[in-house]
């Protein structure tokens, strides 16, 4: 897994928790009443709104959700009942996040400049407002009266819901002082300002470099035919995903793709850098208030590891599980870099440097598996791969795929399908493909929760509505779009998260979809991606682009073989990224380059580039994953148990087993421990076995429970 093609953008956890915000969205308060910009609950949503319609929706919003939580902190505290304080709140959140996402996600795909402008201001006014929402003090005492006034009359997710407001009431320091209170708002506040200039330095960076043919030696001419050329015949290549891992990957000049690793890992580094170093600062300072020894460690009492020293116990197993294979895989690139030296003339320094590693990575699976990239990406077109990926979600879970025709966009190569159980033909939800660049838009792979999936105030489960966002190739003339088998894997992996929020049947918005804990929200999606390694799903999303011929056996069975290929590395990777989150989180202020530079050069045995900080441009730790960057590791330990033991065990394609992984795991949503879904679906705890033997190593000691 490559830690900067996967940020889901999923639902906000609760309006307690504005922070998520920035670029996880989904859920949080507004008033039961009508609102016109969400359409009715068959979810036709607008996207042609102007600036000034975002600016008057989003101050409509804000008005209609004080005046709830006003009429909820004016009643008596012996009046409190599930129909005024619980209930009213749970269809003010849910017509909240029927209304929300029509002003904040145009900035992230919006080709107007203008509009994602006022989608950005719509984003930090309602951002702050949720800061003061979630600390309504008057609020909050009727909830906990509630609590105490009620014994065992709540439906299981009821309980589930109060206990959920009361917690996330304590967390925002509801029971202390009105001076503390005051301080939290204030930094809360500011915290949500900056993670949204942050991310919109990111959205706007449009950084380009102009390079010779000669200097792209190595890269194939459908790439270079790709490119856009300056007045005098030099190609221009931006940082853009399809033009930047396909040249770090490829391309034989050391020199240009130090050039690429050095401005792709500086984007927006003065101002984020000081951004992110104010943030970390920040909330160390909330934390503190809150009476945590770390803003780590205030993140992680909610989620399944529940503290730091657990997330570093993890870490820590996993590194030395993984040391002694990233050496050997070390030594052997390090072999492949002075043979290539000498044999085109290169200076050979003695070391791996950034630049280096993608490149040298794929000269393994080459030279160890003889993996012909070049041969293996016109297998793999958008159209087929989308036609491919399609048959096998709806095979698994039992869903059927319809375009809906003159749907209302963003954009003209967006797409809108509606999703049907397959059974009884009821619709269940509808998402959005928006699979090209441009500028302006989210430079990531993301899935966007636009709508819950949850019960509404008459009973009826709302319809909910996803979108996809990725950055794959632009089809033009003479080629079609055509994947690397990396982005398959990418596209699989977001497909999982539009599955897990249109498949949600929850009772409450707060738990609808993604609305798990952080270190589960990960695991369905991860599970999925095993599909792309397996061979009777890999037919059935490839064709060759001109003849529409399948993958000849042995370079199927060496795609395939391939899936250990640099798992030391690649790892390790992921281990250096989930330390380097946890230092930056358990301290009250960081130098970010001098911290992941040192867990590079100490964990990964690869120094960061000198004058660079990936952490400026590394959108995980202001969107939700400050702290909690383990949990992609994390997840990926039960997604493979999931997989292996049940999917692998009953077969990939079996109904029946794609049934109850639909009902168990997705349709819950939230509304159950994360820890309690597994041991349903495993029918036993769960274990780190498969994950290791995934990955090709073998572990010596009986199976180990997490």
């Amino acid at each position: 897994m490559c830690a900067l093609r996967v940020i889901v953008c999923r639902a906000l956890y609760s309006v307690s928790n504005p922070l998520l915000r920035t670029t996880i969205q989904n859920g949080s308060v507004i008033s039961a009443r009508d609102c016109s910009l969400a359409g009715n609950k068959r979810h036709a949503l607008r996207w042609d709104l102007t600036p000034d319609d975002i600016r008057t929706a989003t101050d409509g919003l804000i008005n209609r959700v004080k005046a709830v939580y006003d009429d909820i902190g004016s009643l008596k505290i012996e009046h409190v009942s599930v129909e005024n304080t619980l209930k009213a709140l749970a269809h003010a959140k849910l017509d909240y996040a029927s209304s929300l996402h029509v002003l904040d996600f145009p900035q992230y795909v919006c080709p107007s400049k203008e509009v994602r402008a006022a989608s950005t201001e719509a984003d930090k006014k309602l951002s702050e407002f949720d800061v003061e929402i979630s600390m309504r003090e008057d609020v909050f005492q009727r909830i906990t009266a509630l609590q105490n006034k009620l014994q065992d009359n709540l439906s299981p997710e009821e309980k589930r819901f109060l206990e959920r407001l009361v917690t996330l009431g304590k967390r925002k320091g509801l029971h202390l002082s009105k001076d503390m209170q005051e301080e939290i708002k204030r930094k809360s506040k500011l915290i949500c300002e900056l993670s949204i200039e942050f991310n919109q330095n990111l959205n706007e960076d449009n950084t380009c470099l102009v390079f010779s043919e000669n200097e792209l030696g190595g890269l194939a001419d459908s790439f270079l035919d790709g490119l856009d050329k300056t007045a005098n015949g030099r190609y221009k290549v931006t940082l853009e995903y399809p033009h930047y891992f396909p040249l770090m990957k490829r391309c034989h000049n050391p020199e240009t793709r130090r050039k690429m690793e050095t401005a792709f890992h500086s984007r927006c580094k003065d101002v984020n850098t000081a951004i992110l170093e104010q943030l970390i600062q920040l909330k160390a300072e909330v934390a503190d208030l809150l009476g945590y020894t770390s803003h780590a460690n205030y993140v992680l009492e909610i989620n399944m590891a529940k503290n730091a020293g657990n997330v570093s116990d993890f870490l820590d197993t996993f590194y030395e599980t993984l040391k002694p294979i990233g050496i050997k895989e070390r030594k052997y690139i390090l072999a492949l870099k002075k043979r290539e030296c000498l044999m085109k003339g290169f200076q050979y320094d003695g070391q791996i440097n950034a630049w280096d590693l993608p490149y040298y990575m794929n000269q393994v699976e080459q030279c160890k598996f003889a993996v012909n990239k070049d041969k293996l990406i016109e297998y793999f077109p958008l159209d087929v791969v989308t036609e491919g990926l399609f048959g096998i979600y709806q095979e698994l879970l039992g869903l059927t795929f319809t375009q809906v025709e003159h749907a209302n966009v963003w954009h003209e190569h967006v797409k809108l399908y509606s999703a049907r159980d397959t059974d009884t033909g009821e619709e269940i939800g509808q998402f959005y493909m928006d699979l090209h660049p441009r500028e302006g838009k989210y430079g990531h792979a993301a899935c966007f929760g636009l709508q819950p999936g949850c019960r509404g105030p008459d009973g009826k489960r709302r319809l909910p509505v996803a979108a996809m966002v990725a950055n794959f190739t632009k089809p033009r003339k003479g080629w079609p779009s055509l994947l690397q088998h990396h982005e398959v894997e990418t596209y699989f992996h977001e497909f999982g998260h539009v599955m897990h929020e249109i498949c949600s049947k929850t009772t409450f918005s707060e738990f609808s979809g993604t609305l798990v804990e952080t270190d589960f929200v990960e695991v369905p999606s991860q599970m999925l991606e095993n599909w792309v390694w397996e061979k009777e799903p890999l037919r059935r999303m490839s064709r060759h682009y001109k003849d529409g011929s399948p993958i000849p056996d042995n370079l199927l069975d060496k795609l395939i073989a391939s899936r250990v290929a640099n798992t030391g590395l690649m790892n390790l990777r992921q281990v250096v990224l989930g330390k380097v989150d946890q230092s930056l989180h358990s301290c009250p202020d960081a130098d970010t380059a001098e911290v992941f530079a040192k867990h590079c050069e100490d964990i990964l045995g690869v120094p960061a580039t000198p004058g660079t900080n990936m952490m400026a441009s590394f959108s995980h730790l202001v969107g939700g994953y400050d702290g909690q960057y383990y949990s992609y590791l994390w997840s990926e330990v039960y997604s493979l148990d999931i997989y292996f033991s049940r999917f692998k065990k009953e077969g990939i394609m079996n109904p029946k087993v794609g049934k109850e992984y639909r009902r168990v795991i997705l349709e819950a949503g939230g509304s159950e421990d994360g820890m309690d879904m597994l041991k349903t679906f495993l029918g036993r705890d769960p274990c780190q076995d498969a994950f290791f033997q995934s990955k090709g190593l073998i572990k010596s000691q009986k199976t180990q429970t997490l």
